[in-house]
């Protein structure tokens, strides 16, 4: 039988809180400018750190740097990856402004890797649209020849290059970002093994499908190594699309992506004929009368829609049943 496969992506929004360091340094980025957090050794660092290595105090003296510096080390990226600041090749590199101690690793629009090299000077290129966020730094390029610089050096007055003091982001500083959000993207191919595929090829049938452990005869949906004896399952047994519930949590929190209205159910159902229930939602009953034992059936998606997927089951409902005995489900919670 031949294996099934598919393009799978998982996607989430990373949402990250920042504190009043970070959150000053990407309100500055919002500004367009450049803040680094100068720590009890003098040295000033970029990104700011948000607690002094040797103190251990919170950094509180911003000390803005220029936006040119000069390539430390580099890379190249011949094919960029989504997500990745640039759609064109281009290279990886640890800059270190002016004016700052540390390098910040970002990418350098060089067009080629024969014109990236250590030392050489390069400029940083703000996004269309700064919102506060590090992709507000669209990239650095090479500092153009012929063009005057622009101020460097160690600003160690506390002055920024423009001669405006910065100070420690008290009254009259732009207020910090306090949300950073990023979206993750990861997208691959999966394949199923033979066992899955026929399961998953039962479900386009309309069918739900296990295999059972020649050992301990247990059935097992969706097929897999039996977990007890560690042997992979050989025998294909077909189960009702009824069963028992066993477990369940009542979804009461909503969040980004929600298909349901909360509150709803999402329990573990015991199929009549399986020995480990699946998990699935719920519906057709309130969330307040889902019991432990209570009968339920599948409801099945129109037949057009129904492919090699789980998702052709769209949700179980109550049977109208009595409820199952504590005993015949006690093993599973």
């Amino acid at each position: 039988m031949d294996t099934l496969s598919a393009p799978l992506t998982i996607a989430f929004d990373y949402t990250r809180s920042l504190g009043p360091v970070l959150g000053r340094f990407m309100a500055g980025l919002r500004e367009r400018r450049v803040l680094g957090g100068r720590t009890s050794d003098g040295r000033v660092r970029v990104p700011p750190l948000e607690y002094d290595p040797d103190t251990h105090e919170p950094v509180t003296d911003f000390v803005e740097v220029s936006p040119t510096g000069t390539v430390l080390s580099w890379t190249w990226t011949d094919r960029p990856l989504e997500g990745q600041p640039l759609d064109r090749p281009f290279g990886w590199a640890l800059i270190r402004l002016d004016g700052a101690d540390t390098p910040l690793l970002h990418a350098v629009d060089a067009g080629t890797a024969e014109a990236m090299s250590t030392g050489m000077r390069v400029r940083l290129r703000w996004a269309a649209s700064p919102v506060g966020h590090i992709r507000d730094i669209a990239c650095f390029e090479p500092e153009p020849a012929g063009l005057p610089p622009l101020p460097h050096g160690r600003f160690d007055s506390g002055e920024s290059p423009t001669g405006t003091s910065v100070g420690d982001g008290g009254e009259g500083a732009a207020p910090p970002v306090t949300i950073m959000t990023t979206p993750i993207r990861l997208h691959y191919r999966h394949s199923t093994s033979v066992e899955e595929s026929g399961y998953l090829r039962a479900l386009a049938e309309g069918r739900i499908t296990g295999r059972r452990c020649p050992a301990c005869r247990k059935v097992y949906v969706p097929p897999r190594v039996c977990p007890a004896c560690g042997v992979a399952t050989d025998e294909e047994v077909e189960v009702a699309d009824r069963g028992t519930v066993t477990t369940f949590c009542v979804v009461n929190v909503p969040f980004a992506g929600q298909r349901l209205t909360p509150p709803y159910v999402v329990a573990q159902v015991l199929l009549d004929g399986a020995d480990i229930p699946i998990p699935h939602l719920i519906l057709g009953v309130p969330a307040a009368e889902v019991r432990m034992g209570l009968r339920v059936t599948a409801v099945w998606r129109d037949r057009a829609d129904w492919s090699t997927t789980p998702e052709n089951i769209d949700h179980f409902q109550p049977s109208g049943e009595a409820d199952a005995p504590y005993e015949t489900f006690a093993e599973h919670l």
